[in-house]
C-alpha cells in the first residue's frame, strides 16, 4: 500500500530467534552517507533532503517534494522507531535491519518500513541540480563496456522503471564486474540480493502523480535526462 506499513509486530523478537536472524545478516555496503554501525535503541530519522524542496523543480515539483519527503519517507520512518522500539532489532544500524528481516514473514512489516527508509534515503542521494552532464569518464565507460552504448543504457533503465507493474524501484547496480539494471517491487532492494545499488528512480505513484499524473514515462525520462546524480553513482561503485 502506499503508506508507512503500521501493524503492531505480533510478537517481540525474543533473543533466541533475535541470535538466529542476526546471524544472516550481511556487513553494511557503506555506500555514501547510508552506512552506520550498529546503536544501541538510537532512533532512526529521515536524514536531511540534500537539496532544497524547490531545486528539482520543473523535473519534480515543490509541492511533490514536501508531500513525498515530509509524508511519505518521514512516515515510514515513524513507522519503523515503534515496530523496533524494545526489541532487539533496535540495536542494528538500518542497513542491518533491512538485511536480518528480509523475507521473514513475521517481521515483514519491520522489514517494509525500514528498506522503504533506505529506499527513500538513497533516492534523494540518486539526483541533483542541476543535472544532465554526462557522466565521470570511469563510470561511462563502465556503462558502456556493460550496456554498449550510454543510449542503450538510458533505454534499459526507462524500460525497468516504465515497465515496473505497480509500486517500485528502477536500479542501476554493480553486479560483480558488470553493471546491470534491475528492478523491485514495493519495498524489495538490491541490499538483499548481493547487488551493489548506484542509483535508483522512484516509481511509486507518489513520487510522481502530483505532477505528472499517469504519465509515468514523462517522469521517468525526465530524471534520467536531468536529475541522476553521476558523482554520487561513482562514488557508490567505489
Amino acid at each position: 500500500m502506499d503508506a508507512a506499513e503500521s501493524p503492531r509486530v505480533d510478537a517481540a523478537v525474543n533473543r533466541r530467534e533475535f541470535i538466529g536472524l542476526a546471524g544472516g545478516a550481511a556487513i553494511a555496503l557503506g555506500l555514501a552517507g547510508l552506512s552506520g554501525t550498529a546503536r544501541a535503541a538510537a532512533p532512526h530519522a529521515a536524514p536531511a533532503l540534500p537539496f532544497a524542496e524547490d531545486a528539482l523543480e520543473p523535473v519534480i515539483s515543490a509541492k511533490t517534494l514536501s508531500f513525498h519527503y515530509g509524508k511519505h519517507h518521514q512516515g515510514y520512518v515513524t513507522a519503523l522507531n515503534r515496530l523496533v522500539n524494545d526489541t532487539p532489532l533496535a540495536a542494528l544500524s538500518l542497513e542491518d535491519i533491512v538485511r536480518t528481516t528480509a523475507g521473514k514473514a513475521d517481521l515483514a512489516a519491520v522489514f517494509n518500513n525500514a528498506a522503504q527508509v533506505w529506499n527513500h534515503t538513497f533516492y534523494w542521494q540518486s539526483l541533483r541540480a542541476p543535472g544532465g552532464a554526462p557522466p565521470p569518464e570511469r563510470l561511462q565507460k563502465a556503462i558502456t563496456d556493460s550496456f554498449g552504448s550510454m543510449d542503450a543504457f538510458r533505454q534499459a533503465f526507462a524500460a525497468a522503471a516504465t515497465s515496473q507493474f505497480g509500486s517500485g524501484w528502477a536500479w542501476l547496480v554493480a553486479d560483480q564486474n558488470a553493471l546491470r539494471v534491475v528492478k523491485t517491487g514495493n519495498a524489495e532492494t538490491p541490499l538483499t540480493q548481493g547487488l551493489k545499488p548506484l542509483l535508483v528512480i522512484d516509481v511509486w505513484e507518489h513520487a510522481y502523480y502530483l505532477d505528472y499524473q499517469n504519465r509515468r514515462a514523462d517522469y521517468v525520462m525526465a530524471v534520467i535526462d536531468r536529475l541522476l546524480n553521476w558523482d554520487v553513482a561513482l562514488a557508490n561503485l567505489g
